[in-house]
This record gives C-alpha cells, structure tokens and sequence, in this order.
C-alpha cells in the first residue's frame, strides 16, 4: 500500500461533491419541483451545509477535507431516510447516498494517505 496516489481520492471526493451539489440544486427545482416549501428555503437549508468546506476543499486542505467528511454523514443520512420513506423520489435518495458515500470515503482516504507520504 505503499504506492498509493492520495490524489485519486482527492477526484472521488470532488465527484462525489460536486455531484452531491447537482443534485441537491436540481432535486427541488427540476427534478421533484417543492410544493409544500419556498423553493428558496429548500435551497438554501440543503446546500449551504455543502458550501461550507467548499473553498478549503478545492485548495486541498486536509482540515476542509476532514470537516467536508463530516458534513457528507448528513446527506447519507437524508438520503437513507427518503429512500426508505418516499418511493417516488427513491432513485434520487439513493444517488445522494452513493455521492454523498463517495464524498466521505475519497476525503477520508485522501487525508489517510496524504499524511502517509514520503
């Protein structure tokens, strides 16, 4: 395991991220349009948790990275929740919980083997 790239992880977790954030934007607007809440409201409580660790995370902080891991926890967690809850809405839960998966493990192993180099 010595021959390890941290910087592919760093391209899982920018997927995973920028797809979360995707989707997140679309899910209320185009996707499922909101009905029940100001579209705004929905906007703004989903991504701004998202946008946090934003700017460190494109620099390749490793604090950013950790804390961007962190946030990724709660976009699984929604996502297991809808698709568990709402069949209509399940395939977009379940791409949330596949990015938001892919946001977690590829800042977790980046900042793991980003401190193991040489």
């Amino acid at each position: 395991m010595k021959n390890i790239n941290p910087i592919y992880f760093y391209y899982l977790a920018l997927v995973g991220f920028f797809g979360l954030f995707a989707l997140l934007m679309l899910w209320p607007t185009v996707l499922v349009p909101a009905t029940h809440f100001p579209v705004a409201l929905i906007l703004l409580v989903t991504v701004t948790p998202l946008l946090l660790p934003m700017r460190g995370l494109l620099d390749k902080r490793l604090t950013s990275c950790a804390w961007a891991s962190y946030v990724s926890l709660i976009y699984f967690i929604h996502g297991s929740v809808e698709a568990y809850s709402d069949s209509v809405e399940r395939p977009y839960a379940l791409l949330e919980v596949l990015l938001s998966l892919s946001l977690f493990f590829g800042t977790a192993f980046y900042v793991r083997f980003f401190k193991k180099q040489p």
